[in-house]
């Protein structure tokens, strides 16, 4: 049997499903997936490390990374190639081990806009406010712009992040308007739908993102966040009728497409939406 090792860099991650989804998708093609969590806040490192680790991670044989919070963007800089749509996006969420060489992915663009087909259609996404400008922030952005948003609102608590990225969309989409605005609820201000891209509403992160009253008159939201999946923001989404798309969606698109470029060949995807799925129940039920 063929055997693979994967990872996942982030920060506060010890409740994430990616080992499980990874490692069943394994199992359903006969490879033997083991899949380590790399955790900054239970190791203790930071930013300064990922040098180390990525050299690491060639010498111990590694198939491919995921990364997530708080690196996406930093490691960016450390890998010697991006492929697809990282280069747009300003961000990697996926990197692949090629030799000695690591290339860089963003799979979270591609996953968001699979979830956003898969439970909004053919919907286009109108004026749209984007609360968070950090890593997966950006994806979210260039795929608005690709679904043909009308409008890209952009909130961060650190404006020069959110301007970065304004700039950026205004480079690769002309033709949508783009706008830095001063605080979320500004960007939320008759917007046809706001996404949640930070770790706020996370068990980790409690709270919302947003006050209720700036989701009324929302037609849809979306959430990031996965870990709950009812978050106090989609919960005020739904109270609000918009149609919500829950960052289930975005964990488990983002996995298929992770896991297709680490062995070039397709993803189960049934395997690991019911993987997900179970892991979801079985947390709830703990």
């Amino acid at each position: 049997m063929e055997r693979a090792l994967l990872g996942l860099i982030g920060a506060r991650i010890e409740r994430s499903i990616s080992p499980a989804m990874h490692e069943a998708a394994g199992r359903a093609l006969e490879i033997d997936v083991r899949y380590h969590l790399i955790d900054a806040h239970v190791i203790g490192f930071g930013p300064d490390a990922l040098p180390q680790l990525l050299a690491g991670v060639k010498l111990a044989g590694f198939t491919g990374l995921n990364v997530t919070f708080p690196f996406k963007e930093v490691v960016l800089q450390l890998i010697d190639d991006v492929e697809g749509a990282a280069e747009e996006v300003g961000a990697v969420n996926t990197v692949v081990v090629h030799g000695n060489r690591l290339i860089g992915h963003n799979t979270d663009y591609s996953g968001f806009i699979d979830g956003w087909r898969r439970t909004l259609g053919t919907r286009k996404p109108g004026k749209a406010a984007l609360i968070g400008a950090g890593g997966v922030g950006r994806a979210i952005a260039h795929a608005l712009a690709a679904l043909g948003a009308d409008e890209v609102r952009i909130a961060d608590i650190e404006s020069s992040r959110a301007s970065t990225l304004a700039e950026s969309l205004r480079l690769r989409h002309p033709s949508a308007r783009v706008i830095v605005a001063p605080d979320a609820a500004s960007a939320c201000a008759g917007a046809s739908g706001i996404v949640n891209a930070t770790p706020v509403g996370m068990y980790a992160f409690p709270g919302t993102p947003v006050a209720e009253s700036s989701i009324a008159g929302a037609a849809w939201a979306m959430d990031a966040v996965y870990t709950p999946i009812d978050t106090a923001f989609v919960a005020a989404a739904r109270r609000a009728g918009a149609a919500v798309m829950t960052g289930q969606e975005l964990a488990i698109g983002q996995a298929i497409g992770a896991f297709t470029l680490f062995f070039g060949r397709p993803a189960p995807p049934d395997v690991m939406r019911e993987t997900f799925l179970a892991e979801i129940a079985r947390a709830s039920a703990a």
